[in-house]
């Protein structure tokens, strides 16, 4: 199959340092080359990748040093290359939210569109009301709960290559925070937690534009403390140690978290996750067996004893079953199947002329139970 991902321009792909959608668009793209599949990314120069690239401009917005740059007229030149080529391809997979509803409509049956982030904001009804025609793919089931009334297509958990993180069988002596400093990631409540037990707290942590003030007056006065280490942002290279040599990761979100990329880092590791219960945690967090999700800080505390009790190399192995990069990517090969079979492109993609894993997972029905397929 001939696949097009279209990636956001804003971290490379993957990310250098932090990063979310980059980093899942550069997993799902290598397992589908390896799965036998022909792929091409739209990115930045600066990929890596075994697909074909396009490069749109040279590097990724966040880390170019320009002064002035403009990701609207940078999104909309790759929309445009898109568009210059897109009969090449027998599936458009788009990442960049709803910036090209209105230049692809005539082919919308032959695209997909992930929704990496949250929906719970005000216009976002609109425009997937005005656009109904493009299928989307959720990256959790919750994170559907503000658009229930749009074309989904299926939910597909993120994954990882199975070698990117190390499994570490041996818990370390401190808990760790890993991700952006940001009220809503819960920082302070980290702390606090911490504090309470009289364990270690390690912060890897970026500190978005956006939030500066936040964490000058909030977060910095509470890092003078002893058992909190305050390591600031961190690339894939340093996650294997950060996260294994952890005894548990804290995720004390306060809002409808879509998927929570950091929490199957943990997993990957061997390293338990203690979640408070909003968006996808309950979804991704098998309770009681990758970790435990809570309602707030005294329930974390309570519960924080019997994570060093789970069985790391379970942990894992949940993680290979349910969160690898391969089994992301016969999700979505499976949604891919299902574009083909209802609106069909190329003459010649019969299903005999599939590999045999996309030929035999032609589903019937317009949602993808993903995790019955993999589980």
């Amino acid at each position: 199959m001939k696949i097009a991902q279209i990636a956001p321009l804003y971290e490379a792909v993957p990310p250098k340092l932090y990063g979310g959608t980059e980093r899942v668009v550069a997993h799902l793209s290598d397992a589908l080359v390896d799965l036998g599949h022909e792929v091409t990314l739209f990115s930045s120069a600066d990929a890596v990748t075994k697909a074909e690239l396009v490069p749109v401009r040279d590097q990724s917005i966040r880390l170019d040093p320009a002064p002035l740059k403009s990701d609207l007229a940078a999104h909309l030149t790759m929309l445009n290359m898109v568009r210059q080529q897109q009969d090449r391809f027998d599936i458009l997979h788009f990442h960049v939210d709803m910036i090209h509803f209105p230049l692809f409509e005539a082919i919308a049956a032959r695209t997909l569109t992930t929704l990496h982030g949250r929906l719970d904001m005000k216009d976002l009804p609109e425009v997937y009301r005005a656009w109904p025609r493009y299928p989307m793919v959720s990256i959790s089931d919750a994170q559907r709960a503000a658009l229930p009334f749009a074309n989904w297509a299926g939910t597909v958990y993120h994954g990882m290559p199975e070698a990117l993180y190390r499994f570490h069988p041996e818990p370390g002596g401190y808990l760790a925070f890993l991700g952006r400093i940001s009220p809503e990631k819960g920082p302070d409540r980290a702390i606090a937690i911490a504090k309470r037990l009289g364990m270690p707290l390690k912060i890897a942590a970026k500190v978005d534009a956006a939030d500066k003030v936040y964490f000058e007056t909030e977060i910095r006065p509470l890092l003078d403390h002893p058992l909190v280490e305050f390591i600031g942002e961190i690339g894939d290279n340093q996650k294997s140690a950060f996260l294994g040599g952890a005894a548990a990761l804290l995720f004390p979100i306060e809002w409808p978290e879509p998927f929570g990329l950091v929490m199957i880092e943990a997993m990957a590791c061997g390293t338990p996750v203690l979640a408070y219960d909003h968006g996808s945690a309950r979804e991704i967090v098998d309770d009681g067996v990758t970790g435990y999700v809570v309602a707030g800080e005294d329930q974390a505390v309570a519960r924080a004893p019997d994570l060093l009790r789970l069985d790391r190399r379970e942990i894992r192995r949940r993680f290979d079953r349910r969160f690898s990069a391969t089994a992301m990517a016969r999700g979505y090969l499976d949604l891919y199947a299902d574009r083909l079979a209802r609106y069909p492109y190329a003459p010649d993609l019969a299903p005999s002329t599939l590999s045999g894993d996309l030929a035999s997972a032609l589903p019937s029905s317009d949602t993808v139970d993903v995790f019955a397929q993999i589980a």
